[in-house]
């Protein structure tokens, strides 16, 4: 009977350990779920954001591109479906990738930042060139390059096209 109970003891103990990891990977698992649509989304918004990019018409404000930031109008889907033309601030701050909307809440769309680089592109073509800054009331860059630093040391590099120069 005791060895019985033991071996049943033992039994359970497998088990319950067993599960404990299987739900321990099931955690792990969620959490890059959810860290992978984040970034997924981050993405696409910035994509969509600056294809809607609204520059030198009437009521829109100019192209400001630095080093650090760019401040510029844009067309963005509000969550009753409409587009509704917003101010759009893109910086780092506190660790984040950060898109001030005015009006409107920021937006934290990538965490562990560590630094935050843009270039904006002259002109489409082989002999074409980025620089390092774009301010323009009437017109937009070809394209915006984003150079993101994380905190661990790496390094990701995005390219947004801009559908029209305004």
């Amino acid at each position: 009977m005791v060895v019985a109970l033991t071996i049943g003891a033992l039994v359970v103990l497998v088990a319950h350990q067993l599960f404990a990891a299987v739900a321990d990977r099931g955690r792990t698992l969620i959490a890059a779920r959810t860290a992978l649509d984040r970034a997924v989304n981050a993405r696409r918004w910035l994509a969509a954001t600056f294809l809607s990019l609204d520059v030198g018409t009437d009521g829109a404000g100019g192209f400001d591109g630095r080093p650090d930031h760019a401040a510029f109008s844009t067309w963005l889907l509000m969550s009753d479906g409409w587009f509704e033309r917003r101010q759009v601030t893109l910086t780092a701050k506190q660790g984040q990738l950060r898109a001030a909307v005015t009006p409107g809440t920021p937006i934290a769309l990538v965490d562990s930042v560590a630094d935050l680089q843009l270039d904006y592109l002259l002109e489409p073509g082989a002999e074409s060139r980025w620089v390092r800054e774009w301010v323009s009331p009437v017109s937009a860059p070809v394209a915006v390059r984003m150079r993101i630093a994380n905190a661990g040391g790496g390094v990701d590099t995005l390219l947004f096209l801009i559908k029209e120069r305004g």
